[in-house]
């Protein structure tokens, strides 16, 4: 077809990778190699001559289905399936740096991707500076002669800050720098970071890709000369997604849009009870009126996003209210039909120091929402209750 179909149309009928029996859904291709018709033929695949699969670690029908299921959907020229959320931003960041870059990266980030960064990145001496997510005048000020990335997720993990993916990418773009940004929070529905000006959208694929909390995957998308790199590091490193993942994952992305919008109304919900509870501090969600980055959320994003976080007098009262819902999940994933909630103190920031948390905002009394498909106002009541 000629005409430009909606995502929610992309997310069914794009990308597939059919045999010969024509199959409707999408074949799940169990094998690690596949056989030459001759040995010419074999030298030709390994040569890339000709198109085809030889192994699986390399490319798979299943996996490649998946990954232009995902270009389609980020308006990407090219997508490259990793096994996990992790080893996605390992591949966004390694691929194109060595011993002696700097990278300037968000304070706003998920715990472990912190910890990625301090703890192996630099080891193979690539220096990081770490700047506001919202503060443009910082990332300016960090930018080094060596500088070959900039890096962030938007919305922040889990306190809902925005950052301005336009004027990044100019600045980046500038400085002869790549921007990568984590989509996971938002998902190719409700956000597409290359149509903004980034290089790199790179996600979590256990989130609301997969939206039911079945399998881990990781996924990046770019320009084919970038995403050509990426694929070649993966192989190399063995980072690739298997192909049952990305069967299960496909099945994922085909409610993708119908999920997420009834899952950020839901979350918006949440967050506006929330706001008017006498025992909540602070609401943070980037779907709400009064977000200080509300304009650029109309114009950035698709809605607020899955995640709403919110904060009580401490420690102790939010480990209450953890210890007393009933409906929702005590577990760090999100993305999920089922509603989550964490503490990211202990959980999913717990490995940072307590001067980080605090400088990335995240507070003792702090938790994390994330909002699935149950009916909104059974999970406000759950909240009620475990708060009263």
């Amino acid at each position: 077809m000629t005409k430009k179909l909606h995502p929610q149309t992309l997310a069914i009928r794009g990308g597939k990778e059919q045999t010969e029996y024509r199959e409707h859904n999408q074949a799940l291709f169990l094998t690690s190699s596949f056989m030459f018709d001759s040995a010419e033929q074999g030298a030709a695949l390994f040569a890339k001559e000709i198109k085809g699969f030889t192994y699986t670690r390399t490319a798979n029908p299943t996996i490649a289905a998946f990954e232009q299921r995902i270009s389609a959907l980020e308006g990407a020229e090219r997508s490259v399936a990793t096994s996990t959320g992790m080893s996605a931003i390992l591949a966004s960041l390694l691929t194109f740096l060595k011993a002696g870059d700097h990278i300037v990266s968000s304070r706003s980030l998920f715990g472990t991707t912190v910890g990625f960064l301090n703890g192996v990145v630099a080891k193979f001496g690539i220096e990081v500076t770490y700047v506001s997510q919202t503060d443009l005048a910082e990332w300016q000020a960090a930018l080094k002669k060596n500088t070959k990335l900039f890096f962030l997720e938007t919305p922040s993990n889990p306190l809902g800050e925005v950052a301005d993916l336009r004027a990044l990418a100019d600045m980046a773009h500038k400085a002869g720098a790549l921007l990568v940004v984590d989509n996971s929070f938002m998902s190719p529905y409700g956000q597409q970071p290359l149509a903004l000006g980034a290089d790199i959208s790179v996600q979590s694929a256990t989130k609301a890709v997969d939206g039911h909390g079945r399998v881990m995957g990781g996924v990046l998308s770019g320009s084919d000369e970038l995403m050509t790199q990426v694929a070649v590091f993966s192989n190399a490193c063995g980072l690739a997604m298997s192909p049952f993942t990305a069967w299960t994952l496909l099945s994922g992305v085909e409610t993708l849009s119908v999920r997420m919008e009834k899952q950020f109304a839901g979350a918006l919900k949440v967050a506006k009870w929330l706001q008017a509870q006498p025992q909540v501090k602070a609401v943070y969600y980037s779907g709400m009126p009064d977000h200080p980055q509300a304009d650029l959320v109309k114009t950035q994003q698709n809605g607020g996003g899955i995640v709403v976080g919110f904060e009580v007098a401490d420690q102790a009262a939010a480990w209450k209210v953890i210890d007393h819902v009933e409906l929702f999940s005590k577990t760090a994933n999100l993305g999920d039909v089922r509603s989550t909630i964490t503490h990211p103190w202990t959980t999913t920031h717990g490995r940072m120091s307590p001067e980080d948390k605090q400088a990335s905002g995240i507070q003792p009394g702090l938790l994390r929402l994330a909002v699935g498909l149950e009916y909104t106002d059974d999970l406000i009541a759950d909240l009620q209750q475990a708060m009263a």
